[in-house]
């Protein structure tokens, strides 16, 4: 079969690999979709730790195609999303029921061979049924969807609450709808394209600025009336966690999404955190939230097809992977 593999940092290349066979406990996935990822990107320049060489991909939905030894949930033909995070179940953060933060967490396409090829194996366990007529491009949306879901359960927004989001990705446009649907009365997005902040103003924004325009600290004050009640990071870069925390009001919350490369030190105020009990809560990965992403994405509540502005094949992986992002680009959706 075909699969894009990272053999180095800055070297992905497509190659012919034995297909997978599912062992026990295992499902075969035959891969419809796969979402590229500002991850992958990072692991591409390496500044996101990572298995070399491994076969990316850790958005992806999929027919199963093999049931190994030992599993009882599937038969075969399911259309599944897979949730790429696999916990041990026996550190301590896993018994204190912290999966995201386990020590010794294996992740399909990240230190696991993903979804940027043919066929995929993966344990039973982190499959999830979706509808058998669900567009599987709106399957591969689940996985990033589950981050998201965590990051809004972290916000704690309240009827009414004015909350700012930074980045205009797929990521901060799935969490302006989300915001919308937890309840927030004002959902402000920051953004340097204008297509991005079009696009939000249609998904339920009811303000988008340009960073560069403007001082976006004072726009947000004004707006808000003081600062937001929650700030959400999506963008990972320092200027976004800088201008962020000055936007959150006295006793808001600053929720920390965005990955930035490791190592990379921001500075920021203490006393300015202290005095006015701004709240940082970083929101990592999906911890039990992928089966509700895929109870939402089959529920069809959120507007996806507009987030895809390119599908390819896998011979265009390698490209796309080690590129900048283009202007305007949300998601692009690999198809093999």
């Amino acid at each position: 079969m075909r699969a894009v593999r990272l053999e180095a940092v800055g070297s992905m290349t497509m190659r012919n690999v034995e297909r997978p066979s599912a062992g026990p406990g295992e499902l075969v996935v035959r891969v419809l979709a796969a979402g590229i990822c500002g991850s992958d990107r990072h692991m591409f320049k390496g500044e996101y730790p990572t298995a070399i060489p491994v076969t990316l991909g850790h958005e992806f939905c999929g027919l199963v195609e093999e049931v190994g030894d030992g599993v009882s949930a599937f038969n075969g033909g399911e259309l599944v999303t897979v949730d790429p995070n696999i916990a041990c179940g026996a550190c301590a953060a896993c018994r204190r029921g912290r999966p995201n933060l386990c020590e010794n967490l294996n992740a399909i396409g990240v230190t696991r061979d993903g979804g940027f090829a043919e066929y995929a194996a993966v344990p039973s366990s982190q499959a999830f049924v979706l509808p058998p007529d669900l567009d599987p491009v709106h399957g591969a949306f689940c996985e990033p969807l589950a981050c998201c879901i965590h990051a809004i359960d972290k916000a704690r927004i309240r009827p009414g609450d004015a909350i700012a989001i930074l980045g205009g990705g797929v990521i901060g446009l799935l969490m302006v709808q989300l915001a919308r649907q937890a309840g927030a009365g004002e959902v402000i997005l920051i953004t340097r394209q204008l297509s991005r902040r079009e696009a939000a103003l249609r998904l339920g924004a009811t303000h988008a600025f340009d960073p560069a325009a403007s001082d976006t600290v004072a726009s947000v004050r004004e707006r808000t009336h003081g600062g937001a009640d929650v700030v959400i990071e999506c963008a990972g870069v320092p200027e976004t966690l800088q201008t962020g925390v000055r936007m959150v009001r006295r006793g808001g919350a600053f929720v920390l999404f965005g990955v930035t490369p490791a190592g990379l030190e921001v500075p920021v105020l203490p006393f300015d955190l202290l005095v006015n009990e701004v709240e940082m809560r970083p929101a990592y990965l999906n911890p039990f939230t992928h089966s509700r992403a895929a109870a939402m994405v089959a529920s069809g509540v959120l507007e996806l097809d507009s987030l895809v502005t390119k599908t390819i094949g896998l011979e265009d992986v390698a490209e796309v992977v080690g590129s900048a992002p283009l202007s305007g680009e949300i998601k692009v959706i690999v198809r093999p």
